[in-house]
């Protein structure tokens, strides 16, 4: 089991997520236990670029609930309708947004988050859950980020059973 991540600090985020693809995928490859991986995967990408929250929202009983995270106290529920999360489970689509206020519905489980990403994870076609990342910066977040927690999120998939 791998007990540390390398990557270069002065590097801009498509190369630092580069780094860590193959670096996730034999910590993930190793361990068969879902909480335990997406535990790691927080960590991982908490220790690699500062984020202010970073975690997971899975879907169960009508909703998603939330998993493993690395920051300040989160919101525990979050209906499949409200918010970023929501709305990137329910569209089944990787939403970037800017800013946090700016987004219609937004849930502010922080005062201090300022832009979002949120990626959904899926099993088979199904949505299942999703990758919450927020920066306390404005504007944090670009395609860069996309492609990199999507390839991620695509290792997850590969390797966590939910259900």
């Amino acid at each position: 089991m791998a007990e540390s991540i390398a990557f270069s600090k002065s590097a801009d985020r498509a190369t630092v997520y580069a780094e860590l693809v193959p670096q996730v995928e034999a910590l993930l490859s190793g361990e068969t236990d879902t909480i335990a991986n997406l535990a790691n995967v927080a960590a991982v990408l908490k220790e690699a670029f500062g984020f202010f929250w970073v975690g997971f929202y899975i879907a169960k009983d009508g909703e998603l609930v939330l998993g493993p995270f690395q920051g300040p106290l989160a919101c525990t529920r979050i209906a499949f309708d409200k918010g970023v999360c929501g709305h990137a489970y329910s569209t089944r689509e990787t939403v970037i947004v800017p800013d946090v206020d700016a987004f219609p519905g937004h849930i502010a489980c922080s005062s201090a988050a300022r832009s979002e990403i949120v990626v959904p994870i899926f099993s088979g076609e199904q949505a299942v859950a999703v990758l919450d990342v927020d920066s306390d910066r404005l504007a944090d977040f670009s395609e860069a980020d996309s492609a990199g927690l999507n390839a991620i999120v695509r290792i997850i998939e590969r390797h966590c059973s939910f259900g």
